[in-house]
Parts: C-alpha cells; structure tokens; sequence
C-alpha cells in the first residue's frame, strides 16, 4: 500500500492572528487584510509569533485620544449600519454592512486598551438615497483619517502608535472605497 506524501510546508492550514485586533484567521496563507478590523497584511503573524498586547499603560494624551477614536468608531459604526438597511443600492447595502463590521472591531480594540467592559450603542441617522450615504462615508473616513494620523504623531506609546498607524491604512482604504463608487 503506497504512503501518501505530507503536504509542502507552505500549504498546510496554520492559525494566524491580527497583531491589531488580536483576532485569530485559519488558513494556508496570511489573508491580505485581517478579515476582522481590516489591518494589511503586515500585521498577520503565525499565532506563535504574533505580538499582541493591549494592557498598555495610556498617558493623558493617548487616553484622551483613545477615548476619542472609540467615539468614532461607535458612531462610525451606527451610521454604517443604518446605512446598509437604508441605502436603495443592492451593492451599498453590502459595502455598509462589511464597513460596520470593520468600525465595530475598531471599537472592540480601542475597549480593549481603555479596559472598558462593554462599547456603547451609537445611535446615527443615515440617507435613503447610496450616493449621500457614500459622501457621508467619505467625509466620516476623511475625518477618522486626519485625526488618526495626528494621534499617532502625538503618541509616546510604541503600541497605540502602532495601531493609530494601522488604522490610517485601513480608514484609508475604506476612502477609496466610496472615492470609487462617487465617479
């Protein structure tokens, strides 16, 4: 009875995880974003060399601007939801509900490093119509963006820097997201 030979190293499941969310991905290969917060494929590790630590002490600052950016991921969040049971495109109603799934695991992070035990319900008003709901995207991305970008150049901490730095990519990528569908 001939033997079946072992698979090639590179094509055997392995457990990954998110170094920004902390969330764990099955799969033969790192995905190119985490399927969770959306973080580039950079932050991907195998689960054994993940480095993933969210008790980190906060300075005045980064609590005030961790603070903030759960804020904005909460209402962020809401608005993307309303969006995907309100928008009147079929294509729109998907690209909300995966943003909202993304904004929601944002806020999870931010609860995570400010040791909150639950996230607040947001509560957002949406359009009817997708076009306004994409401009309201852009602008709520651009917003989230700027401020991103600023809180990780006002950081002394190597891991919230970090993650403000990550979510710049990711908000940046939600950006083009609409620029594309507002042509």
């Amino acid at each position: 009875m001939p033997t079946k030979k072992p698979a090639k190293k590179d094509k055997m499941v392995k457990l990954w995880r998110c170094e920004i969310c902390g969330d764990p991905y099955i799969g033969n290969n790192p995905p190119d974003n985490c399927p969770f917060c959306g973080a580039h494929k950079k932050y991907i590790k195998v689960v054994k060399k993940a480095n993933v630590d969210f008790n980190v002490t906060l300075n005045k600052k980064d609590k005030a601007n961790a603070e903030h950016a759960l804020q904005v991921e909460i209402s962020n969040a809401a608005f993307y939801f309303c969006a995907a049971d309100k928008t009147d495109d079929g294509e729109g109603k998907l690209l909300f509900k995966a943003l909202g799934k993304v904004e929601t695991e944002h806020a999870a992070i931010w609860k995570k490093i400010l040791k909150l035990s639950s996230i607040p319900q947001g509560n957002e008003t949406c359009h009817g119509r997708n076009r306004e709901n994409l401009e309201e995207s852009h602008a709520r991305e651009t917003r989230a963006i700027g401020f991103y970008k600023q809180a990780a150049s006002e950081s002394e901490n190597t891991r919230v820097k970090e993650i403000f730095k990550a979510l710049v990519e990711v908000e940046t990528d939600h950006l083009k997201l609409s620029e594309e569908r507002l042509k």
